[in-house]
C-alpha cells in the first residue's frame, strides 16, 4: 500500500514553521507497512490543493494531510478533499456536542466560524480530537482514501496514535521496521566503502547510509509480516555492519547521542571526568551536563578561554604558551593535566583550537583544534582540521572530544 503526505499551510512554504509532522507521520506508517510514496507542501489555496489531491490518488492509495482544519476562511483541506471525492458534508452533532464542551470549559462562546469544523459527510469516519477544536476525518471511496488530521503536532500525533493507527494496522498486511547504526569519526564516503556489497545488494533488509549533523548513520530496514519477524532479519545484518565499522560504530538507536554512551560508559565503569575547554566555550561540560544522574561522574568544567586563565586556572606553563602558542599539542595536554590535577578525576579531557579565521589566525588555520586527554596516568593528543563556520566547528570539536572519550576508555 502505497501512501502520499500532504502538508497543507502557507506558514510552511514560507518557512515559518518546520513540517515536524511528515516525519512523525512516514516513521509511523512505515512501522505498518505502508509506503510513503510522496511528501508534498501546499500553501492554503483550494486549486492547488484540489490538483494535489488528484495527483496523489492517480499514483497512491492513501493521502495523509495535516494542516487546514481551523476554522478560518483559508482553511479549506476537509472541504477540499470531499470535493474531490464528491461528497457533501451535514451537521455531525458528536462533534458540535464536543465544540460546545471545549468553549464551556475554557468560558468562551462558540465563534460563529468554528461551526464549520462539525460538518462531514455522512460516509466519514470523524475522528475526534480532545486536544482542540478541529475533529479528522477518514474519507473512502473505493479503494481511495484521504484522512484528514489537525496540524498542531499536540493535536495531529495523538489523533493518528490513537485513532488512525489501529485503522490502518487493519489494512495492512505487514510492517516495516528499521534498526541504526550509528558511525563516529570517520565520513560517509569511507564509511560506505567499507559497506559497499551491503548497501549495493541488500533487498530486505537493506542498509542505507545518511550523513546526519553529528553523525552517519546506517539505516537497515526491513519488511516482514511481523515486528519480531523483522528484527530477526535485522540482527546478522546489523552485526555484520557493526563488526566491519570495528570501534567506529559507537551506537545503535534512532535518537542516541555520543554524550549519552560516555555517560553511560563513566557510570558503568565507575570513572569521574574533568573538562577544561578553550575554543568549545562549556559546550563538552554542557553536553555531559544534559545526562540524567551524571552527578557522580562528572566532576568539574572549566572554561579557559584566554592565555591567563589557561596560566591560573588550570597551571599551563608561561613557556609552553610563548614557545608553542595556546593552540598546540603541548597545551592541550598540559590543559589536560591541569585539570585532572586539579579536581582529583580519572580522566580530563580538554580543547584548544581556532573555530575561526581573524585576528591572526589565517584560512589554513581556521578550524584547527588540538583534544587533549589524560586517562590512567596516560596522555593524548588528537590534531583536527574542521570545516565550517565558527558555530560548526566548536560543535564538531566537542563530538570528537567525547568520542575520544569513548575510544580510550574501550581501548584499555
Amino acid at each position: 500500500m502505497k501512501a502520499e503526505i500532504i502538508a497543507v499551510g502557507t506558514e510552511i512554504l514560507l518557512g515559518d514553521i518546520v513540517n515536524t509532522n511528515a516525519q512523525f507521520l512516514a516513521k509511523e506508517l512505515a512501522n505498518v507497512g505502508i509506503e510513503v510514496f510522496k511528501q508534498t507542501v501546499i500553501g492554503d489555496n483550494s486549486e492547488r490543493l484540489s490538483q494535489a489531491f488528484e495527483e496523489a490518488l492517480a499514483s497512491c492509495d492513501m493521502v495523509i494531510t495535516t494542516g487546514g482544519l481551523g476554522p478560518t476562511e483559508d482553511d479549506l483541506t476537509k472541504e477540499t478533499a470531499c470535493q474531490v471525492l464528491g461528497m457533501s458534508s451535514v451537521l455531525h452533532k458528536p462533534s458540535l456536542i464536543a465544540l460546545e464542551a471545549f468553549f464551556k470549559k475554557v468560558g468562551k462562546e462558540i465563534p460563529e466560524s468554528n461551526y464549520k469544523q462539525v460538518y462531514f459527510p455522512k460516509e466519514a469516519t470523524v475522528l475526534s480530537n480532545p486536544n482542540g477544536t478541529a475533529p479528522g476525518a477518514i474519507l473512502q471511496q473505493g479503494k481511495k482514501t484521504i484522512i484528514v488530521l489537525p496540524g498542531p503536532p499536540k493535536e495531529m500525533m495523538p489523533m493518528f496514535r490513537n485513532l488512525v493507527k489501529p485503522y490502518l494496522m487493519k489494512m495492512s498486511n505487514g510492517v516495516i521496521v528499521s534498526e541504526m547504526v550509528r558511525v563516529l569519526g570517520v565520513g560517509e564516503g569511507y564509511a560506505a566503502e567499507k559497506l559497499k556489497d551491503l548497501i549495493e545488494n541488500g533487498q530486505n533488509p537493506t542498509v542505507a547510509p545518511y550523513a546526519k549533523e553529528e553523525d552517519v548513520v546506517f539505516r537497515i530496514t526491513a519488511k516482514a509480516k511481523s515486528f519480531e519477524d523483522a528484527l530477526k532479519m535485522i540482527y546478522p545484518l546489523k552485526m555484520e555492519v557493526k563488526n566491519r565499522m570495528g570501534i567506529d560504530a559507537y551506537a545503535e538507536g534512532d535518537d542516541i547521542t555520543i554524550q549519552a554512551v560516555v555517560a553511560d560508559l563513566l557510570k558503568r565503569k565507575n570513572l569521574t571526568i574533568a573538562v577544561a575547554e578553550s575554543c568549545t566555550g562549556g559546550q563538552i561540560a554542557s553536553r555531559l551536563a544534559e545526562q540524567s544522574g551524571i552527578s557522580k561522574n562528572f566532576l568539574e568544567g572549566i572554561v579557559a578561554y584566554t592565555d591567563d586563565s589557561k596560566i591560573k586556572r588550570l597551571g599551563v606553563k608561561r613557556e609552553s604558551l610563548e614557545k608553542y602558542t595556546a593552540v598546540s599539542e603541548n597545551v592541550a595536554e598540559e590543559m589536560a593535566k591541569g585539570v585532572v590535577e586539579m579536581v582529583g578525576a580519572d580522566i580530563g579531557i580538554s580543547t584548544t583550537g581556532y573555530a575561526e579565521k581573524g585576528d591572526g589566525v589565517s584560512d589554513e588555520m581556521s578550524g584547527i583544534v588540538f583534544i587533549g586527554i589524560i586517562y590512567n596516568g596516560k596522555t593524548h593528543v588528537q590534531k583536527h582540521s574542521f570545516t565550517g563556520n565558527r558555530n560548526t566547528v566548536r560543535r564538531k570539536a566537542s563530538i570528537a572530544a567525547l568520542d575520544f572519550v569513548r575510544r580510550c576508555i574501550l581501548n584499555e
